[in-house]
């Protein structure tokens, strides 16, 4: 699998928010902790993104239903950890302006994990079903 210019602009995104996390956050365990669990959310973020391999389209597209790996316990790994990697830079900086950004995304994702649900019904009907009700999120 190689990476897509999408993906290495989202990856490249999250790496100039994380630095403006590490420049800019103060020096308190709360933001060291958030930093941390940041990096962590965003290795998961990789690690699910290349088990999503060909799969993975900007647009939502029922190619064939991933269900291995970090897919087999989550719907949506790719969103969960993308979107609480920003979450803990956010809580990182401590500020208001970027916890309004990061409610912003969460919405975007629940958007874009809802339309893409009714995809993978539409295309896989029972099996999707069947996958819906064994994950979670």
């Amino acid at each position: 699998m190689s990476l897509s210019p999408l993906d290495i602009a989202a990856f490249v995104i999250y790496l100039a928010f994380f630095a403006l996390g590490v420049l800019a956050s103060p020096r308190n365990p709360l933001s060291i902790a958030s930093l941390i669990l940041s990096g962590v959310c965003a290795i998961l973020w990789f690690v699910v993104r290349r088990q999503l391999g060909d799969a993975f389209s900007v647009a939502p597209e029922a190619r064939h239903l991933v269900t291995s790996g970090l897919y087999s316990k989550i719907r949506h790994p790719i969103y969960l950890f993308g979107t609480m990697a920003f979450l803990f830079v956010v809580l990182a900086l401590q500020g208001w302006p970027a916890l309004l950004i990061w409610a912003i995304v969460i919405l975007i994702q629940v958007f874009r994990a809802r339309r893409e649900e009714r995809l993978l019904q539409a295309t896989f009907g029972e099996e999707y079903t069947a996958y819906r009700n064994r994950t979670w999120l």
